[in-house]
This record gives structure tokens, C-alpha cells and sequence, in this order.
């Protein structure tokens, strides 16, 4: 089997994530506590016990994914299980890296926590939203964010699966695209509920914060490839891991080219490692005959040394 771990982002957040994990085990209760004495809010009790309002704050969204993400690979790491590749939907990018092994823990956190605090800024700085639109091929999406970005900015921001596009943008770009891709008959046109313009040119404001604070950050080379947000392609540079994480905040996540490029390299079978299972549904939409299996709970640990 050529496993790959992929790594949620933001979305997959609940009420109540990796509050089983904090309690059955003890590393991931030192996890834990040890990221909420680099943090500066209660991590625990906003992923614990919510509101859900203040867990949707992206600066408290982002860690608390992370975070979790990496109790879950701890768990997995434990019991010798290793991937062969890595990926990441946007935030999990940085724990991709991480389970590369090319960042340290401690480090990423502390670039998990200052991106969530800057994209939170930048989206009060420069307001805007998000919509995802499905039923539409790629091409058709991009020719109507051309067309509606005459008048308001708006950009394609995530490339999911076949059909599914997030676009990013002004508030006036995006609703000038939703009634654009309505008119060209797409199956569904949602606006998303986010504190931001997230993967557009509006989240530049953010970059110039981020770009300083990766530049220090301690990269080494990875010990297994990483299929990026940027080019969809691997790679295993500390150089590189600074470019694209850069270059990520405000370009499109290729993420239906990265399980596709993945897949093409030999992977056969995915885990999602971290809460929800966002990943595994886009991944059955991608190329259903791979599997892909959601661990983010303990109940899911026991499925899977049941399957073992």
C-alpha cells in the first residue's frame, strides 16, 4: 500500500474537536496543553467547549485544526505509521510540512497562529467573501470571474474536485460572479459564511506580515515529498516550502491536480488526518476507486487497527 496523509483546513472545524483525543490519550493531552503555552488564548476551552462563533474566528480556527491535525499524526506516527507523500488543503499545508518533517511543531504553530491572526486583520481590513459554485467546469469559472472582475475583483480560489470551484473576491466581484454562473446554469451557487476574502489579492495585506516570520522559520529539507497548494507538484526544499507557503495565501488551491498528481505517483490510499472528513468527500469525487479514510476521532482510530 502507498499511503498519503492529507491535512483538512479551515471548514472541517467543530464544537468539540479533539476533546476525545485531550482525554484517551496522553501525548495528545501534552500536545495539547504544550501548544497552549506558545498560544496566547485558551486553545482548549475554544475547541473543547466553543461558542462555535469564537471557534469560527479564523485566528482561533486555524491552531485549533492544526493542533489537532497534529495529535492525530502523533497517534499515527506512534504506531509506525508513515506516508509515503503529504498534502494539505490551504492551513493544512503547514501540517503537511510538519509531518514532513522538514518543520518543527512548536515553529509551525507559531506561523499557524500569526497567519490566522493576520488573515483575520486583513479580512477586517479589506472585506470580502467567498461562494462556491457546482456544476461548472473549471474554465467556464474562470471566464466569469474575467467577466465580473471588470467591475469588482473576484478570483477563482479553490479547485476542489470536478465541478466544485470556491471563488474569492470583493463582496460586489463575488456577487457579480454567483449571478454570472447562475445565468450559465450552474447546479448549485452558495455564498460562503467567512471573516475573509481568503486566497485572493485582498488577503496581500496578511502576506506582507507572514513573509518576514517564514524567512526565519527553520525549514530543512523533507524527508518525503509534499504536493503543494501552488503547483500541485512534490517538493522536498526548505527554500521551496518558504516560496510556496508565500505564494499560497493569495493563489488558487489546486487541490483536485494534487490528488490526481498524487495518485498518478503511486498513492492508492489516502488518510485524512485531522477533524471532519472535508477531504475524503473530495477525494471520492476526484477518483473513487482510491480510498480514503477520515481520522479525527478515536472511534475512527479503532476502525482503522480493526481493518489493520
Amino acid at each position: 500500500m502507498s499511503l498519503a496523509f492529507v491535512f483538512p483546513g479551515q471548514g472541517s472545524q467543530y464544537v468539540g474537536m479533539g476533546k476525545d483525543l485531550y482525554e484517551q490519550f496522553p501525548e495528545a493531552r501534552e500536545l495539547f496543553d504544550r501548544a497552549e503555552s506558545i498560544l496566547d488564548f485558551p486553545l482548549k476551552q475554544i475547541a473543547f467547549e466553543g461558542p462555535e462563533e469564537t471557534l469560527k474566528q479564523t485566528r482561533y480556527t486555524q491552531p485549533a485544526i492544526f493542533v489537532h491535525s497534529m495529535a492525530v499524526l502523533g497517534w499515527l506516527n506512534r504506531r509506525g505509521i508513515q506516508p509515503v507523500a503529504v498534502a494539505g488543503h490551504s492551513l493544512g499545508e503547514y501540517s503537511a510540512v510538519v509531518a514532513a518533517g522538514a518543520l518543527p511543531f512548536e515553529e509551525a504553530l507559531k506561523l499557524v497562529a500569526l497567519r490566522g491572526e493576520l488573515m483575520q486583520q486583513s479580512g477586517q481590513n479589506n472585506p470580502g467573501t467567498m461562494a462556491a459554485i457546482i456544476g461548472l467546469p473549471d474554465d467556464v469559472v474562470r471566464e466569469i470571474c474575467q467577466t465580473a472582475s471588470q467591475t469588482a475583483l473576484v478570483v477563482p480560489a479553490n479547485f476542489n474536485s470536478p465541478g466544485q470551484v470556491v471563488i474569492s473576491g470583493t463582496v460586489d466581484g463575488v456577487h457579480r460572479a454567483m449571478e454570472l454562473a447562475r445565468e450559465r446554469k450552474a447546479r448549485m451557487v452558495t455564498e460562503l459564511t467567512v471573516s475573509g476574502a481568503f486566497h485572493s489579492p485582498l488577503m496581500k495585506e496578511a502576506l506582507t506580515g507572514l513573509e518576514n516570520a517564514l524567512n526565519q522559520a527553520p525549514f530543512i529539507d523533507s524527508k518525503i515529498p509534499v504536493y503543494t497548494n501552488v503547483t500541485a507538484s512534490p517538493v522536498h526544499k526548505a527554500e521551496e516550502f518558504r516560496t510556496m507557503l508565500k505564494k499560497q495565501l493569495l493563489s488558487p488551491v489546486l487541490w483536485e491536480d494534487i490528488v490526481r498528481n498524487m495518485i498518478q505517483d503511486g498513492v492508492n490510499q489516502f488518510y485524512e488526518v485531522g477533524p471532519s472528513r472535508v477531504l475524503c468527500g473530495l477525494s471520492r469525487r476526484i477518483e473513487r476507486k482510491v480510498p480514503c479514510l477520515p481520522l479525527g476521532k478515536t472511534e475512527d482510530f479503532q476502525a482503522l487497527e480493526d481493518s489493520v
